[in-house]
């Protein structure tokens, strides 16, 4: 076992051992999302699901790890208190995780299995007399020196800031950070005070024959007769005129002296403030400003790439100015090349359809139609319409699924396990199978869309600007009848009409995925078979083809091209492309609660973005 605590075996540790073996406690990566949408039913499994790492004892790998996960992963795992262990379904290249404690196919029996396996590796190997460290490299730190005055001003070496003479404090950083705002290398250790302060030599308002004494403008009490550093601050000890009275402090923008120069806050002095006092606007000088013109420290927060409630491998950064949204920053940590080169048809499409785990089915479909457009084939009625099915049931499940999720944010519990387990139910039903459960389905969205609680977080929240490039439920929840199926003579057979919604905000997307579900319902109804599209034998045709299909999150369209039966090139442009870019405007002056509940209603996927 990978991730054993310190400690000899004995009797009581083999009963604690033999306790968590079978409490198991999971984090998952990419995350639970991803894992239904796989099918595994982890609960069923005998897995608690955790929301953060440092609560869990297991790091279930689900998929093959994309590059852009391993760091993160890496981090989630290092933060996991011992034991631990690592369990990984269709996963097999893990670095830089170790090695998997355990391992299983990518479907509920690898589960199952590779978790009785675990259990043993637990009860035997929880403790060990000889443990092997591992540390993430991006909690790795080292020590960078900062201005406490200046906090711009970055060095790794310890000195004295270049802009006010103060000594450079410690502090702890990542190891993979750089200091952006460091002084140049020729800038003096300790520039002379004159130079500090406009070139003007305090010195000569002097009297000539005046002993020359030096202060510290942050501590007016230590005197000196030589020029240096203040012993309690490290600020430069600057020049004090003789004729005192008029020099009442020291301008940060300007000199030490003259009269009018009151202190740091660069104005006049004012009656029972010490002449030395450090004003709040020197202070915030360099800050940005809120909205109401009030300047505060901005931080940048991540939410991601495991945050609960927000699709996995998504990552998504807020800059907040208070607890608002001032900046916003997403990328996806799961995209990955759409194809290679010389793939035949069959490799293309288990491919393309791996790249988007969140709707496999609907992609799986866009390729074939693509393929099949390229070589100048087409499917025969029954076989188109079993297809169109097929990505209805996706869509159940999809919408489903994002439900859970979305409910995992806002805290409602029910409808997070209600919503799971639905999902599970019919993802791989068959056309009776959804028939004979679709009551209760249809009595579930009726008790979601009449929660009060719901209405009162969601109502007026993410509400999106007109004219704004949006896609599917999002674009529809909006009133824009702008849906693929519309075209699509298979749908126009079954009596497909467009459903829309009014309102534009998360509520209003929420309605109108309850509402496509129940139409999806009806589809599957119609329609009354159903297969998954696989690709057909073209041959060694040559070609161009493209094919769009309505996918759960909306359009995708795909473009390939043949040469010899084998895949030149291929180009898609899915549909959360347009709604991540509109996160930044989106989000901008929302609190964090509500700006994440924006981002959650959107259902975006980072799967098969392209690079």
């Amino acid at each position: 076992m990978q991730g054993s605590r310190a400690g000899m075996m004995n009797g009581l540790r083999r009963l604690v051992a033999g306790a968590m073996a079978r409490d198991l406690c999971a984090f998952v990566v990419p995350g639970p999302d991803v894992a239904r949408a796989h099918g595994l039913d982890l609960a069923g499994a005998g897995l608690h699901l955790a929301a953060t790492p440092r609560h869990a004892n297991v790091l279930l790998i689900v998929g093959p790890l994309p590059p852009g996960l391993a760091d993160a992963a890496t981090v989630a795992y290092a933060q996991m208190p011992r034991p631990r262990a690592i369990l990984a379904l269709g996963a097999d290249a893990l670095a830089p995780l170790p090695a998997a404690d355990a391992r299983g196919p990518l479907t509920q029996a690898g589960l199952v299995a590779a978790l009785t396996g675990l259990r043993r590796v637990f009860a035997d190997s929880a403790f060990s007399a000889e443990v092997t460290d591992f540390d993430a490299a991006a909690l790795q730190t080292r020590i960078e020196y900062t201005c406490p005055m200046h906090p711009e001003v970055v060095s790794d070496k310890p000195g004295n800031c270049p802009k006010c003479g103060m000594t450079l404090m410690p502090k702890e950083t990542a190891a993979s950070g750089h200091a952006a705002h460091q002084p140049p290398e020729n800038a003096p250790a300790r520039p002379h005070p004159a130079a500090e302060h406009g070139g003007h030599d305090h010195t000569s308002h002097g009297a000539a024959d005046a002993p020359a004494q030096y202060t510290c403008p942050m501590h007016p009490e230590v005197v000196s007769d030589k020029p240096g550093s203040c012993p309690k601050c490290g600020m430069f000890l600057v020049p004090v005129d003789a004729k005192a009275e008029d020099h009442s402090g020291h301008d940060m923008g300007g000199h030490a002296g003259g009269a009018g120069h009151a202190g740091h806050s660069g104005g006049e002095a004012i009656e029972g403030i010490e002449a030395n006092f450090m004003s709040m606007v020197d202070l915030t000088r360099d800050m940005p400003a809120s909205a109401d013109g009030l300047k505060m420290e901005w931080i940048e927060v991540p939410f991601g790439p495991f945050f609960p409630g927000l699709p996995g491998g998504l990552g998504l950064t807020l800059t907040l100015d208070g607890d608002a949204v001032a900046e916003t920053r997403v990328q996806s940590l799961v995209s990955g090349p759409i194809a290679a080169a010389g793939m035949t048809p069959a490799e293309f499409v288990d491919h393309f359809a791996d790249l988007s785990p969140l709707s496999p089915v609907s992609m799986r479909l866009l390729a074939c139609l693509a393929l099949e457009h390229a070589a100048d084939f087409a499917p025969d009625a029954a076989t188109a319409t079993a297809r169109a099915a097929a990505v209805e049931r996706e869509r159940i499940a999809s919408h489903l699924g994002w439900l859970a999720g979305f409910a995992a944010q806002t805290g409602m519990v029910w409808m997070e396990r209600r919503a799971a387990a639905m999902q599970l139910s019919f993802q791989a039903a068959s056309p009776e199978q959804i028939a004979t459960r679709s009551a209760s389905l249809r009595a579930f969205l009726h008790r979601v869309r009449n929660t009060p609680l719901l209405r009162a977080k969601l109502s007026g929240n993410g509400r999106i600007a007109e004219g704004k490039p949006v896609a599917g439920p999002v674009a529809r929840a909006q009133g824009i009848a702008a849906d693929a199926r519309v075209d699509d003579t298979v749908y126009a057979a079954l009596g497909f009409q467009i459903v829309t919604g009014t309102g534009g905000d998360a509520l209003a997307r929420l309605h109108q995925r309850c509402d496509e579900i129940v139409q999806s319902l009806d589809l599957i109804a119609r329609a009354k078979a159903l297969s998954v599209a696989g690709p057909v034998e073209i041959g060694t045709a040559s070609g161009q083809g493209e094919a769009l299909v309505e996918t759960p999150r909306g359009a995708a369209r795909l473009t390939v091209e043949l040469r010899d039966g084998r895949l030149v090139v291929a180009t898609c442009l899915p549909p959360s492309v347009a709604h991540m870019d509109l996160l930044p405007e989106l989000l901008a002056s929302h609190e964090i609660a509500d700006a994440l509940v924006s981002v959650g209603s959107l259902d975006l996927s980072p799967w098969g973005l392209p690079v």
